[in-house]
């Protein structure tokens, strides 16, 4: 690579810091563990499975 190319070609930040903020801040509203929410959509997609089984 020329040193032109290289005097003009810019680079990215190294900053982490939108990550850091977002998970830093706290939301209101209820707090559902993932296995909760993971349990409860399976649920919801066997039951739906069943009840077309049971009731074409």
């Amino acid at each position: 690579m020329s040193k032109k190319k290289k005097e003009k070609s810019t680079t990215m930040p190294a900053s982490s810091a939108g990550l850091m903020r977002f998970f830093q801040d706290e939301a209101y509203g209820v707090k559902i563990k993932p296995e909760f929410v993971l349990a409860g959509a399976i649920t919801l997609i066997l039951s739906v499975i069943v009840a077309h089984i049971l009731f074409p």
